[in-house]
């Protein structure tokens, strides 16, 4: 994700996410502080040019990094974008270092969830009444140290 994504990032994100959106700073803020953080927009063409159907983004200071955000539009989901950045932020996650990757899922978003597991997140906490419109939060980890022979991530899985 580049400044010049911001807006169309921030207005997806008004879209996506009508109680939570974050604030359009926050992304570049975030965006910002490339030495803990990195985002992601997945894009296809438009008829007035490139369309981003997605970003995501990832926060990470040893040993643990953790998904700030994760989206696909809803006419996109199912086609392996959700995946496709999944699996770049755990990679970037183990190219920083980190021992383990966490991330809050909406108690209410079962297909999030379920994407996460494939991965091979696992649920540890909830997080009561997280969300503005007092939604649960669960949290998921991912640890990155598999046993030989194992893997932790779900590459080739489709979302």
């Amino acid at each position: 994700m580049t400044e010049a994504d911001v807006p169309a990032v921030h207005a997806l994100e008004r879209i996506l996410f009508p109680v939570d959106a974050w604030p359009e700073q926050m992304f570049r803020d975030e965006i910002a502080q490339s030495a803990t953080r990195r985002y992601y927009v997945a894009e296809e063409p438009g008829p007035d040019g490139p369309r981003i159907v997605a970003y995501a983004g990832l926060m990470s200071v040893e040993p643990i990094a953790d998904v700030q955000t994760i989206a696909v539009v809803p006419e996109r989901e199912g086609r392996g974008i959700g995946s496709a950045l999944l699996t770049e932020l755990i990679d970037e996650a183990r190219r920083r270092g980190a021992d383990d990757v966490l991330l809050e899922v909406r108690a209410d978003n079962p297909r999030a969830q379920g994407l996460y597991r494939r991965f091979g997140f696992s649920h540890i906490h909830t997080r009561r009444r997280y969300y503005r419109d007092g939604v649960d939060a669960l949290i998921m980890q991912l640890p990155l140290a598999a046993p030989a022979g194992e893997s932790t991530a779900g590459e080739g899985e489709k979302e």
